[in-house]
Protein backbone atom coordinates (compact mmCIF):
# COMPACT_ATOMS: atom_id res chain seq x y z
CA UNK A 1 0.00 0.00 0.00
CA UNK A 2 1.13 3.54 -0.79
CA UNK A 3 0.37 6.79 1.01
CA UNK A 4 -0.23 10.46 0.40
CA UNK A 5 -1.39 13.42 2.45
CA UNK A 6 -4.01 16.08 1.82
CA UNK A 7 -4.31 19.58 3.24
CA UNK A 8 -7.59 21.33 2.51
CA UNK A 9 -6.64 24.97 1.83
CA UNK A 10 -9.38 26.53 3.98
CA UNK A 11 -9.09 28.51 7.23
CA UNK A 12 -5.30 28.39 7.10
CA UNK A 13 -2.27 30.35 5.99
CA UNK A 14 0.07 29.85 3.09
CA UNK A 15 2.98 29.42 5.47
CA UNK A 16 1.30 26.60 7.42
CA UNK A 17 0.46 24.70 4.25
CA UNK A 18 3.87 25.20 2.69
CA UNK A 19 5.62 23.96 5.83
CA UNK A 20 3.56 20.76 5.82
CA UNK A 21 4.13 20.04 2.11
CA UNK A 22 7.87 20.62 2.46
CA UNK A 23 8.01 18.35 5.50
CA UNK A 24 6.04 15.63 3.68
CA UNK A 25 8.47 16.00 0.78
CA UNK A 26 11.24 14.88 3.14
CA UNK A 27 9.38 11.72 4.29
CA UNK A 28 9.77 9.00 1.69
CA UNK A 29 6.63 7.10 2.75
CA UNK A 30 4.43 9.90 1.43
CA UNK A 31 4.42 9.70 -2.35
CA UNK A 32 1.95 12.52 -3.03
CA UNK A 33 0.36 15.62 -1.53
CA UNK A 34 -3.03 17.06 -2.47
CA UNK A 35 -5.24 20.09 -2.12
CA UNK A 36 -8.81 20.69 -3.33
CA UNK A 37 -10.47 22.89 -5.94
CA UNK A 38 -12.89 25.18 -4.13
CA UNK A 39 -13.22 28.93 -3.78
CA UNK A 40 -15.16 28.93 -0.52
CA UNK A 41 -14.50 26.90 2.64
CA UNK A 42 -16.74 23.85 2.98
CA UNK A 43 -16.86 23.87 6.78
CA UNK A 44 -16.96 26.57 9.43
CA UNK A 45 -17.20 30.15 8.19
CA UNK A 46 -18.14 29.88 4.52
CA UNK A 47 -16.78 33.39 3.98
CA UNK A 48 -13.39 32.55 5.49
CA UNK A 49 -10.05 32.07 3.75
CA UNK A 50 -9.64 29.46 1.01
CA UNK A 51 -6.70 29.33 -1.42
CA UNK A 52 -7.12 28.72 -5.15
CA UNK A 53 -5.93 25.26 -6.14
CA UNK A 54 -3.82 25.60 -9.25
CA UNK A 55 -1.80 28.68 -8.39
CA UNK A 56 -1.01 26.90 -5.14
CA UNK A 57 0.08 23.75 -7.02
CA UNK A 58 2.49 25.77 -9.16
CA UNK A 59 4.01 27.30 -6.02
CA UNK A 60 4.42 24.03 -4.09
CA UNK A 61 5.77 22.34 -7.22
CA UNK A 62 8.60 24.87 -7.17
CA UNK A 63 9.06 24.57 -3.41
CA UNK A 64 9.37 20.75 -3.29
CA UNK A 65 11.72 18.29 -4.96
CA UNK A 66 10.27 14.75 -4.81
CA UNK A 67 6.66 14.45 -3.75
CA UNK A 68 3.98 14.25 -6.43
CA UNK A 69 1.44 17.09 -6.37
CA UNK A 70 -2.22 17.13 -7.30
CA UNK A 71 -5.64 18.67 -6.85
CA UNK A 72 -8.35 16.38 -5.56
CA UNK A 73 -10.09 17.13 -7.83
CA UNK A 74 -10.37 19.98 -10.34
CA UNK A 75 -13.95 21.00 -11.10
CA UNK A 76 -14.32 20.90 -14.88
CA UNK A 77 -17.02 23.59 -14.78
CA UNK A 78 -14.61 26.18 -13.37
CA UNK A 79 -12.12 26.40 -16.24
CA UNK A 80 -12.33 25.80 -19.96
CA UNK A 81 -10.68 22.43 -20.67
CA UNK A 82 -8.23 23.96 -23.15
CA UNK A 83 -7.10 26.45 -20.51
CA UNK A 84 -6.82 23.65 -17.94
CA UNK A 85 -4.70 21.58 -20.33
CA UNK A 86 -2.21 24.43 -20.64
CA UNK A 87 -2.18 24.90 -16.87
CA UNK A 88 -1.52 21.19 -16.36
CA UNK A 89 1.34 21.13 -18.87
CA UNK A 90 2.94 24.14 -17.21
CA UNK A 91 2.67 22.75 -13.66
CA UNK A 92 4.04 19.40 -14.81
CA UNK A 93 7.07 21.18 -16.24
CA UNK A 94 7.53 23.34 -13.13
CA UNK A 95 7.39 20.22 -10.95
CA UNK A 96 9.84 18.27 -13.09
CA UNK A 97 7.14 15.76 -14.05
CA UNK A 98 5.38 15.28 -10.69
CA UNK A 99 1.81 16.36 -11.48
CA UNK A 100 -1.22 14.17 -10.83
CA UNK A 101 -4.04 15.62 -12.96
CA UNK A 102 -7.16 15.37 -10.81
CA UNK A 103 -10.47 15.91 -12.63
CA UNK A 104 -14.12 15.90 -11.60
CA UNK A 105 -17.40 17.20 -12.96
CA UNK A 106 -17.97 19.80 -10.21
CA UNK A 107 -20.88 20.09 -7.82
CA UNK A 108 -20.79 23.10 -5.47
CA UNK A 109 -23.98 25.14 -5.80
CA UNK A 110 -22.84 27.82 -3.34
CA UNK A 111 -19.75 28.65 -5.37
CA UNK A 112 -21.39 28.58 -8.76
CA UNK A 113 -24.28 30.77 -7.59
CA UNK A 114 -21.90 33.28 -6.02
CA UNK A 115 -19.64 33.51 -9.07
CA UNK A 116 -22.26 33.23 -11.77
CA UNK A 117 -20.80 29.97 -13.09
CA UNK A 118 -23.43 27.67 -14.60
CA UNK A 119 -23.98 24.45 -12.67
CA UNK A 120 -25.55 22.46 -15.47
CA UNK A 121 -28.07 19.67 -14.89
CA UNK A 122 -26.32 16.48 -13.90
CA UNK A 123 -26.59 14.74 -17.26
CA UNK A 124 -25.25 17.74 -19.17
CA UNK A 125 -22.53 18.26 -16.58
CA UNK A 126 -21.21 14.77 -17.21
CA UNK A 127 -21.52 15.15 -20.97
CA UNK A 128 -19.39 18.27 -20.67
CA UNK A 129 -16.98 16.43 -18.38
CA UNK A 130 -16.50 13.61 -20.89
CA UNK A 131 -15.83 16.07 -23.71
CA UNK A 132 -13.53 18.07 -21.46
CA UNK A 133 -11.38 15.07 -20.57
CA UNK A 134 -11.20 14.12 -24.26
CA UNK A 135 -10.07 17.64 -25.12
CA UNK A 136 -7.45 17.75 -22.36
CA UNK A 137 -5.93 14.39 -23.34
CA UNK A 138 -5.83 15.42 -27.00
CA UNK A 139 -4.19 18.76 -26.28
CA UNK A 140 -1.57 17.20 -24.03
CA UNK A 141 -0.65 14.46 -26.50
CA UNK A 142 -1.23 15.74 -30.05
CA UNK A 143 0.60 18.38 -32.03
CA UNK A 144 -2.72 19.98 -32.98
CA UNK A 145 -6.25 19.19 -31.88
CA UNK A 146 -9.52 19.68 -33.70
CA UNK A 147 -12.63 18.68 -31.78
CA UNK A 148 -16.18 19.29 -32.93
CA UNK A 149 -18.01 18.38 -29.78
CA UNK A 150 -21.42 19.43 -28.63
CA UNK A 151 -19.91 21.69 -25.97
CA UNK A 152 -16.19 21.89 -26.78
CA UNK A 153 -14.97 23.10 -30.16
CA UNK A 154 -11.26 23.22 -30.91
CA UNK A 155 -9.76 24.09 -34.30
CA UNK A 156 -6.09 23.26 -34.93
CA UNK A 157 -5.50 24.01 -31.26
CA UNK A 158 -1.98 23.89 -29.80
CA UNK A 159 -0.83 23.23 -26.25
CA UNK A 160 2.89 23.91 -26.05
CA UNK A 161 5.16 23.10 -24.43
CA UNK A 162 3.99 19.58 -23.76
CA UNK A 163 4.19 18.13 -20.24
CA UNK A 164 7.25 16.17 -19.18
CA UNK A 165 5.24 13.04 -18.36
CA UNK A 166 4.31 11.06 -21.43
CA UNK A 167 1.86 10.52 -22.89
CA UNK A 168 0.44 12.93 -20.26
CA UNK A 169 0.36 13.35 -16.48
CA UNK A 170 -1.69 10.60 -14.81
CA UNK A 171 -5.39 11.45 -14.84
CA UNK A 172 -7.09 11.07 -11.50
CA UNK A 173 -10.89 11.00 -11.63
CA UNK A 174 -12.68 11.39 -8.34
CA UNK A 175 -16.21 10.24 -7.58
CA UNK A 176 -18.49 7.31 -7.00
CA UNK A 177 -21.35 7.68 -9.47
CA UNK A 178 -21.91 4.16 -10.83
CA UNK A 179 -23.06 5.09 -14.33
CA UNK A 180 -21.14 8.13 -15.52
CA UNK A 181 -18.21 8.68 -13.14
CA UNK A 182 -17.00 5.09 -12.97
CA UNK A 183 -17.42 4.70 -16.71
CA UNK A 184 -15.25 7.78 -17.21
CA UNK A 185 -12.67 6.27 -14.84
CA UNK A 186 -12.60 3.08 -16.90
CA UNK A 187 -12.18 5.08 -20.10
CA UNK A 188 -9.65 7.72 -19.12
CA UNK A 189 -8.14 7.45 -15.65
CA UNK A 190 -4.84 6.18 -14.34
CA UNK A 191 -6.16 6.67 -10.80
CA UNK A 192 -9.63 6.50 -9.29
CA UNK A 193 -10.26 8.29 -6.01
CA UNK A 194 -13.32 7.80 -3.86
CA UNK A 195 -14.38 9.27 -0.52
CA UNK A 196 -16.62 7.08 1.59
CA UNK A 197 -16.61 4.19 4.05
CA UNK A 198 -14.74 0.88 3.69
CA UNK A 199 -18.01 -1.06 3.64
CA UNK A 200 -19.06 0.80 0.47
CA UNK A 201 -15.84 0.31 -1.45
CA UNK A 202 -16.10 -3.31 -2.70
CA UNK A 203 -19.40 -2.70 -4.52
CA UNK A 204 -17.99 0.43 -6.17
CA UNK A 205 -14.88 -1.48 -7.27
CA UNK A 206 -17.05 -4.23 -8.75
CA UNK A 207 -18.94 -1.61 -10.75
CA UNK A 208 -15.66 -0.18 -12.02
CA UNK A 209 -14.52 -3.66 -13.04
CA UNK A 210 -17.73 -4.06 -15.03
CA UNK A 211 -17.09 -0.82 -16.92
CA UNK A 212 -13.49 -1.87 -17.58
CA UNK A 213 -14.66 -5.18 -19.02
CA UNK A 214 -17.19 -3.44 -21.26
CA UNK A 215 -14.55 -1.04 -22.59
CA UNK A 216 -11.74 -3.59 -22.86
CA UNK A 217 -9.64 -1.77 -20.25
CA UNK A 218 -7.22 -3.60 -18.00
CA UNK A 219 -8.23 -2.57 -14.44
CA UNK A 220 -4.66 -3.16 -13.28
CA UNK A 221 -3.80 0.06 -15.11
CA UNK A 222 -5.92 2.06 -12.64
CA UNK A 223 -4.62 2.91 -9.16
CA UNK A 224 -7.46 2.74 -6.64
CA UNK A 225 -7.16 5.42 -3.97
CA UNK A 226 -9.29 6.43 -0.99
CA UNK A 227 -9.26 9.21 1.58
CA UNK A 228 -8.88 8.60 5.30
CA UNK A 229 -9.42 11.50 7.68
CA UNK A 230 -7.62 12.08 10.95
CA UNK A 231 -10.09 13.15 13.62
CA UNK A 232 -8.15 15.66 15.75
CA UNK A 233 -10.09 14.54 18.82
CA UNK A 234 -9.01 10.91 18.37
CA UNK A 235 -5.51 11.17 16.96
CA UNK A 236 -3.90 9.09 14.24
CA UNK A 237 -4.82 5.64 15.58
CA UNK A 238 -8.31 5.27 14.07
CA UNK A 239 -7.07 6.58 10.70
CA UNK A 240 -4.30 3.98 10.64
CA UNK A 241 -6.80 1.26 11.54
CA UNK A 242 -9.06 2.36 8.68
CA UNK A 243 -6.09 2.30 6.31
CA UNK A 244 -5.42 -1.29 7.37
CA UNK A 245 -9.01 -2.23 6.52
CA UNK A 246 -8.62 -0.68 3.08
CA UNK A 247 -5.40 -2.64 2.55
CA UNK A 248 -7.29 -5.89 3.17
CA UNK A 249 -9.89 -4.77 0.61
CA UNK A 250 -7.22 -4.25 -2.04
CA UNK A 251 -6.93 -0.45 -2.12
CA UNK A 252 -3.63 0.72 -3.61
CA UNK A 253 -3.25 4.23 -2.21
CA UNK A 254 -4.52 5.88 0.98
CA UNK A 255 -4.52 9.66 1.11
CA UNK A 256 -4.60 10.90 4.69
CA UNK A 257 -6.51 14.13 5.26
CA UNK A 258 -4.50 16.01 7.84
CA UNK A 259 -6.30 17.79 10.69
CA UNK A 260 -6.36 21.54 11.13
CA UNK A 261 -4.55 23.53 12.28
CA UNK A 262 -1.85 21.96 10.11
CA UNK A 263 1.22 20.92 12.08
CA UNK A 264 4.48 19.54 10.78
CA UNK A 265 5.00 17.40 13.88
CA UNK A 266 2.11 15.06 13.02
CA UNK A 267 3.87 13.74 9.92
CA UNK A 268 6.69 11.66 11.42
CA UNK A 269 4.43 9.79 13.89
CA UNK A 270 1.91 9.24 11.12
CA UNK A 271 4.55 7.82 8.79
CA UNK A 272 5.86 5.52 11.52
CA UNK A 273 2.37 4.21 12.24
CA UNK A 274 1.60 3.62 8.56
CA UNK A 275 4.95 2.07 7.64
CA UNK A 276 3.95 -1.54 8.52
CA UNK A 277 1.16 -1.29 5.93
CA UNK A 278 3.46 -0.11 3.14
Amino acid sequence: MRFGVKTVPQHTTWGEMLDVWRAADDIELFESAWNWDHFYPLTGDFHGANFEAWTMLAAVAQATRRIRVGCQVTGMIYRHPAVLANMAATVDIISGGRLELGLGAGWNQMETDAYGIPLYPLGERFDRFDEGVEAIVALLTQETTTLAGRYIQLTDAHCEPKPIQQPHPPIVIGGRGPKRTLRAVARWAQQWNVIGAPAEWPALKDTLLGHCAALGRDPAEITCSVNVRIDPAKGIGPAVEEAAVYKELGVDLVIVNLPQPFRVDVLEPLAEALAPLA
